[in-house]
């Protein structure tokens, strides 16, 4: 094949989506890296070293192999990105199809913050996509809440809803959990009475009553999974009222 036909043809490679790059048929004889390492081995990169480690040259070493053996797949950073988000998502498993919308909202919503623990790094890379993996969840939730009538411009809505609240609630969690390991405390209890010798002051002030009796009376609160649910209740509660659904409406 002549020299300007193989550009040509590498050209075309490099500029198709990754995903449809990804499920194109396989030249026989390539090597056998292949998109599920690349992704696995930069996950556990992040997940040990953080997501800054993650670099193509510190995936080849871990891969073992060539420095520029990766961009026969991705064309850097970005589509990596992709490739990670889609693995972790992949590690998720849909509610079931039968389990009514509420029910089904909670399970999706307790797994996604879930995995955004085991793996800490997703909420700053999870601005990519959408990957085949999280497209899953999303076709699953749309799914069960048309099942309640919603049109699929409110059940996107709702959808959006809950994954922000989630998103919301698990950034903080991670930066708390960040906070005990720097300071080397083993939970809430440790961390309240002096992360911010400021706020220590300004509750000896008597302006902020319901403040200081916050940090009194947390011992319940310094359970991170009671203080999810009770927000994602609260999120489930809202939506149920607006729109009117409920258990009983499921499926009628």
């Amino acid at each position: 094949m002549p020299i300007r036909d193989r550009q040509d043809k590498s050209k075309d490679r490099e500029s198709a989506p990754l995903w449809e790059r990804i499920h194109r048929p396989k030249p026989a004889g390539r090597t056998p890296l292949t998109p599920e390492r690349i992704a696995g081995a930069a996950v556990a990169i992040a997940d040990t070293e953080g997501l800054d480690a993650v670099t193509m040259r510190r995936l080849a070493v871990a891969l073992g192999v060539a420095p520029m053996a990766a961009y026969r797949h991705v064309t850097g950073k970005e589509e990596l990105l992709e490739l990670m988000i889609d693995h972790v998502y992949g590690e998720l498993e849909p509610p079931a199809a039968e389990a009514d919308w509420r029910q089904a909202t909670r399970v999706l919503a307790l797994r996604l913050r879930a995995v955004s623990l085991k793996h800490p790094w997703v909420p700053r890379a999870d601005e990519c996509g959408p990957t085949p993996n999280q497209l899953v969840l999303l076709e699953a939730a749309l799914v069960t809440l048309r099942d309640n009538r919603l049109d699929v411009g409110t059940s996107m809505s709702v959808y959006s809803t809950v994954t922000s609240y989630v998103r919301g609630a698990v950034d903080s969690e991670i930066g708390l959990n960040r906070l005990l390991r720097a300071n080397e405390w083993s939970g809430g209890e440790e961390a309240r009475p002096g992360p911010a010798p400021q706020t220590a002051w300004l509750m000896t002030t008597g302006r902020y009553p319901m403040c200081e009796r916050y940090l009194g009376e947390v011992a319940r609160t310094d359970d991170p999974q009671w203080r999810f649910e009770v927000g994602l209740d609260c999120v489930l509660d809202g939506i149920a009222a607006r729109l009117k659904i409920d258990h009983a409406s499921a499926g009628t």
